[in-house]
């Protein structure tokens, strides 16, 4: 990773290992659209139109910037359906990274993860991991199984100098696998970069003890890479026995300790896609037929040539700590903006995004008023911004109809790689720093429309006591006829 100096404290910045060459054009819309549009959405921010956002920091998913290098390739992709050289070249790529010799594509990383819950996960399975993720979990529980959440505890603490706050606790996973016995586990996931609790990532370290011990219980370890060129940038920077070692070596040190590893291109890559790598055939064989069934055939799976090319360029160029450093950087600058002006987030800084942490936030709105969704709606009003509620709304009831709160009520507001500029993540931490002073005006949120599966997506709420037109009252109040 390139190592510049500043002859000035006060001028450190992050600084760019790229130049952008081509723009699109953003619009701010005026406060009464903003929040004419929020109610039109009902207090969803994934029901806004783009077309009404200023900056779509909702998510990194399938919106990171392509490199020069990702766009060409695309225009030499072997358009066929079956046998395309396209997909023979994206498999080569992901077995001289991965090593591992099979491959399945799928159209992104929730259809692998629907794949691996149809062929290992049965009714009463459990499936131990460091922490769930949304549609992880739905695939798992719609095939009767559970999910065990074993994140070490400083994971689930909002500040922290622990470096990994993703790693699994070794200790409670031999604990879950023997009191469940190793007949009833499905298989043990790691997430890379875990995304519902600030993108923190695990060590090397601990990825080789969670080995450990799935080798003594005989178990299958599956680990989701979406997130992998985040975590890779932590245990280079983070991990002291990793320093010396390149992006790949790290790599494939993971990837030596996996059975499975699935991903979505979304991310990883910088592409749109995902797809399977396999270490057994037996494996192989007994997820192949479900590609065909589900996706498409072998060698495209709902993909699009063209984006499977980007992606073989796109995995290349995340061996390069250059290109990975630049998402971690624009996020633990931003971080630190909002701690120096007090705004309450997610510390130390993760991968994806910044994530603000709404129960300090605003204390005052209970969780089954949804703190964090309301969060998100009230920055969207304060600034055309779109972040992403990551707390009890994105989590499903229990059977019984009784609703579990999160461990943590978060927006996340995402940097997708290289999109960004630092005068736009400053007018976001502008807009936090003055909501964060009104924030006694924000409210809660109720349904107006619950769906039963996912419901985080599509549903729609209304807020409690009309806070939001006194906000934008506020806001008018303060940046007169400002946008």
């Amino acid at each position: 990773m390139a190592k510049v100096g500043f002859y000035k404290d006060e001028n450190v910045v992050p600084l760019e290992m790229h130049k952008v060459r081509i723009v699109q054009k953003l619009t701010l819309p005026p406060l009464e659209q903003r929040l004419a549009c929020i109610q039109g959405a009902g207090y969803n921010t994934f029901l806004l139109q783009n077309a009404d956002v200023f900056l779509d920091m909702l998510t990194d998913s399938g919106v990171n910037a392509m490199s020069d290098q990702q766009q060409a390739a695309m225009m030499v992709a072997d358009d066929s359906y079956a046998g395309s050289c396209t997909f023979t070249r994206l498999a080569a790529k992901l077995r001289d990274i991965f090593g591992m010799q099979h491959f399945l594509p799928a159209h992104q990383g929730r259809a692998c993860e629907h794949i691996l819950a149809k062929v290992f996960v049965e009714p009463g399975s459990v499936v131990p991991m460091n922490y769930h993720f949304t549609t992880t979990k739905a695939h798992i529980t719609v095939q009767g199984g559970t999910v065990e959440e074993l994140v070490v505890a400083e994971g689930l603490a909002v500040t922290s100098a622990e470096p990994f706050k993703g790693n699994m606790d070794c200790e409670r996973l031999a604990d879950s696998i023997q009191r469940y016995t190793p007949g009833k586990i499905a298989f043990v996931r790691v997430e890379a970069g875990t995304n519902l609790i600030g993108g923190q990532p695990f060590s090397l370290q601990n990825l080789r003890d969670v080995r450990e011990v799935c080798d003594r219980f005989g178990c299958m370890l599956v680990m989701d890479a979406s997130l992998l060129a985040d975590n890779l940038h932590f245990v280079k920077t983070r991990e002291e026995a990793c320093r010396d070692m390149s992006i790949r070596d790290i790599t494939r040190a993971m990837a030596d300790c996996c059975d499975i590893l699935y991903f979505s291109a979304r991310k990883l890559g910088c592409a749109r896609g995902g797809g399977i790598c396999i270490r057994s055939e037996a494996h192989y064989r007994a997820m192949r037929g479900l590609v065909p069934l589900f996706e498409g055939f072998l060698t495209y799976g709902g993909m699009s040539v063209r984006e499977m090319e980007a992606m073989t360029v796109g995995l290349e160029e995340t061996m390069d700590a250059d290109v990975i450093s630049q998402g971690p950087q624009f996020i633990g600058f931003m971080v630190d903006e909002l701690v120096k002006r007090g705004v309450p987030v997610i510390t130390p800084a993760g991968g994806l995004g910044c994530h603000i942490d709404a129960m300090r936030f605003v204390d005052h709105i209970p969780q089954t008023q949804y703190p964090a969704g309301a969060l998100a709606a009230a920055l969207y009003i304060a600034g055309g911004i779109r972040g992403m509620e990551r707390g009890t709304l994105s989590e499903q009831r229990a059977p019984d109809g009784s609703e579990p709160l999160a461990s943590m009520e978060l927006v996340r507001l995402a940097l997708p790689r290289r999109v960004f500029t630092l005068s736009q993540v400053l007018f976001a931490v502008d807009r936090l720093e003055w909501l964060y002073k009104h924030r006694r005006l924000i409210g809660g949120l109720e349904w107006s429309e619950e769906p039963e599966i996912l419901r985080f997506f599509y549903g729609r709420l209304t807020p409690k006591g009309g806070w939001s037109e006194k906000l934008a009252q506020q806001f008018r109040k303060d940046f007169g006829d400002c946008l």
